[in-house]
C-alpha cells in the first residue's frame, strides 16, 4: 500500500465521519424541536375541571351546608 492510497483512505474516513456527524447534529436538533412542540401541545391541554365548566359553570360553584 503506498502513501498516496493510505492517505486517500483515510481523508475519506475523516469525511464520512464529520458527515455521519453532521447529520447526527441534525437528527438532534429535530428530535429536541418536536419534543418542545409536543410539551408545547400536552400543556395546552384544557384539564377535566376546565372542560366542566366551560359546559356547566354552576357545576361545583356552591356548596350546601345545610342538610
Amino acid at each position: 500500500m503506498d502513501i498516496a492510497s493510505l492517505s486517500m483512505g483515510l481523508s475519506q474516513n475523516k469525511l464520512l465521519s464529520q458527515v455521519g456527524t453532521a447529520v447526527l447534529s441534525n437528527t438532534l436538533d429535530n428530535s429536541q424541536d418536536m419534543a418542545a412542540s409536543e410539551v408545547a401541545m400536552i400543556d395546552s391541554i384544557p384539564t377535566a375541571h376546565d372542560l366542566e365548566t366551560s359546559v356547566n359553570p354552576a357545576v361545583g360553584s356552591q356548596i350546601d351546608v345545610y342538610a
